[in-house]
């Protein structure tokens, strides 16, 4: 398999990202192939300080940078030869089997819709998160690629967020909830409730209705659907309340006894590993022709090393060809609003 990284994207780009993909490569088989995107110079000089099997990772040169606060459109009309513009056409071009990137999410998914296109019956794409809760992970599609949906949207997020949970976390029969204002049934806007309907009236989901943002946490789904502003605010929310919430405890514990924080420091890593979304790496963009994976801007070692892992997964699940399969067999057509 053919990985394709960008090595300029994130916050903690190239170091991070460099060094994840070099511990990644020693994870992956003789059939794979990693391929950083970005000035080569630059690149060069990062792998100089590491060691790594030259016959694994090779280098696409990519002298353009797009920033992170960049209009993505705009950028990718400017900087054709960025990284994630070139890997994009690549992918489209079946030259690569994946794209990986912490960069500007916004150019990552137009890029890839421009480049790999969606697929067939698809009309918009959807990022899928997964967050881990007590009750076990849960995948909430979308966090940041369609902002403004119709109820279509909704159903096939519905979908491909479920196959998704299906194939990659193990989970049998995903339970999927759409997220409102209220569990009752007349809660909501007209988008989300049309959306119900859609998604009740397949009988191959197993849905189990409207779920308040606190739901996710209470075990109440193993999917959750939003468009991509309600997505996006709650998983920011939710990364800044479990970093403030570690602190707090922390805080806490010092405040109280140095020897006690001492005794739980080693629990208070664990569950914080156990929640960290570094472990999960990135966010597939669900809906696409190929395998889009979009990172944290703020990717560590650990986080890159995982999307490539899971991009490799979810490639050899062929979870593209079961959405298709699904989406021409299904009931609720595009036109259906």
């Amino acid at each position: 398999m053919r990985i394709a990284v960008d090595a300029m994207g994130g916050d903690n780009a190239p170091h991070e990202i460099v060094a994840g993909c070099v511990e990644a490569s020693g994870l992956l088989t003789n059939e794979d192939e990693l391929i950083l995107f970005g000035p080569e110079g630059v690149i060069k000089e990062q792998l100089f300080s590491h060691k790594y099997d030259p016959a694994r990772i090779r280098i696409v040169d990519a002298p353009e940078i797009i920033g992170m606060d960049e209009p993505p459109v705009d950028a990718l009309r400017k900087k054709k030869h960025s990284s994630i513009n070139i890997m994009n056409k690549m992918a489209g071009d079946s030259q690569v089997d994946a794209v990986i990137s912490a960069g500007n999410t916004g150019a990552c998914v137009a890029a890839s819709q421009m480049r790999m296109r969606n697929l067939e019956g698809i009309n918009r794409p959807g990022i899928a998160v997964v967050i881990p809760t007590v009750s076990g992970p849960v995948t909430i599609c979308d966090v940041g690629a369609n902002i403004v949906c119709k109820p279509i949207n909704l159903y096939q997020y519905a979908v491909m967020a479920s196959l998704y949970s299906k194939n990659t976390l193990g989970i049998a029969s995903p339970r999927i909830g759409i997220m409102s204002i209220g569990e009752e049934d007349a809660k909501g806007n007209e988008t989300v409730k049309k959306a119900r309907e859609f998604i009740k009236a397949d009988p191959n989901l197993s849905f189990v209705g409207n779920i308040e943002g606190r739901d996710i946490f209470k075990g109440a789904c193993d999917v959750a659907i939003c468009d991509g502003f309600v997505g996006n605010v709650v998983l920011k929310l939710m990364e800044g309340m479990v970093d403030g919430l570690f602190r707090a405890i922390k805080h806490e514990l010092l405040q109280e006894n140095f020897l006690l924080a001492w005794r739980f420091k080693s629990v208070m890593m664990r569950i914080y590993k156990k929640y960290d979304y570094h472990e999960y790496g990135g966010a597939p963009l669900l809906g696409v022709n190929g395998t889009s994976v979009i990172c944290h801007g703020s990717s560590k070692v650990r986080t890159i090393k995982n999307a490539i892992m899971k991009s490799k997964l979810y490639h050899t699940q062929k979870i593209n060809e079961q959405i298709v399969k699904y989406i021409a067999t299904s009931s609720v057509r595009p036109t259906d609003e």
